[in-house]
């Protein structure tokens, strides 16, 4: 790879949240009360460059994939202009709206969502693959979550994996996440994109699912022998560099090399968090910005567990993301 490139782009999914405050989820045919409403940009291209702009640290970040030629799709654009992000490589589309999701938030932070897939089921391969910076990493996500990267590929198995090879060709590091849902797609899509995948993150239901694992003991408490077993599993089915493993309780972190750490999150009591929309995107971003910078994997999960828990503190996605400054000086406290 060249050793001058520098910076991280991400690319998928592009959405505007729509969070709303509700007393709680009603059961079928029934009705609930919803208190406020919070509207915002979110999905992971999104969500992982603004926490990145946020963190105000100078590192180049571009944007890439699909948006509607609509109100939303430029409010997302007037987002990217805001913090300085290069949106060169975004697609407007005529013909199809910006994503959207209704998120129904209860308290405590519980959360439901409904997701119109929109302009994000069309990013295809040469949608990618024609994405043209000087950044050092390209962050993709969420798989499962885009239609066209999702499909069956007669060479690779996934399109994603097709797409992933040729962004490495092109030089870049790839990392990879993917979105959280019922049903049984994960393997079927997420291990064949392992080989051409640097850099994994993703929480312990996902990799539990990608595993058929359940990585919570009956009690609902997370074991980490299983997150362990997991890692190792994936790591063998050709994960390049490094896989990261977050969860409520902290994270997991397992290296090529066989060098691995856990580490405690850094969560406030319940009673103060506002909304856990976002919080994985945050750790996500945190992770990208110290593999970046070349962290050791125990100063990679704690700027990761730090990224997110300043996001617990606001009801949108990026609405908490923190300046570097604030992260360092908070671990220097613990």
């Amino acid at each position: 790879m060249d050793s001058e490139r520098k910076g991280i782009i991400s690319a998928g999914n592009w959405v505007v949240d729509s969070v709303k405050f509700i007393d709680v989820l009603p059961s079928k045919g029934n009705l609930t009360t919803i208190r406020r409403v919070e509207e915002g940009g979110g999905g992971c291209s999104h969500n992982v460059l603004l926490d990145l702009a946020a963190l105000k640290s100078g590192l180049p970040l571009y944007a890439g994939g699909c948006i509607g030629n609509d109100d939303h799709g430029k409010m997302l654009l007037e987002e990217l202009d805001a913090f300085g992000i290069d949106h060169g490589n975004m697609k407007i589309l005529d013909d199809e709206a910006t994503s959207y999701t209704d998120v129904m938030t209860e308290p405590g932070g519980a959360r439901t969502f409904f997701h119109y897939r929109g302009a994000n089921a069309k990013l295809s391969v040469a949608d990618v693959l024609s994405c043209k910076t000087d950044a050092k990493i390209f962050h993709l996500g969420y798989l499962l979550l885009l239609d066209e990267l999702d499909k069956d590929d007669p060479e690779y198995g996934i399109v994603a994996a097709r797409v992933l090879d040729g962004l490495l060709r092109a030089g870049y590091k790839t990392s990879v996440d993917v979105v959280s849902e019922q049903g049984d797609r994960f393997q079927h899509v997420v291990k064949p994109c392992l080989k051409y995948t640097d850099y994994l993150i993703f929480n312990e239901v996902e990799a539990g699912a990608c595993t058929g694992k359940n990585l919570r003991r009956d009690d609902g408490s997370i074991n980490p022998l299983s997150v362990a077993a997991a890692a190792a599993e994936l790591m063998a089915g050709g994960v390049r560099e490094l896989i990261l493993i977050h969860f409520p309780e902290g994270g997991y972190a397992l290296s090529k090399d066989g060098g691995s750490h856990y580490a405690a999150s850094f969560s406030p009591p319940k009673e103060e968090i506002v909304s856990t929309v976002g919080a994985g995107d945050a750790f996500c971003a945190g992770a990208l910005f110290a593999i970046h910078e070349g962290y050791a994997l125990k100063d990679i999960l704690d700027f990761a567990n730090a990224s997110a828990r300043f996001n617990l503190f606001n009801p949108t996605s990026t609405g908490g993301a923190p300046e570097i400054k604030k992260i360092q000086e908070f671990l220097k406290t613990r």
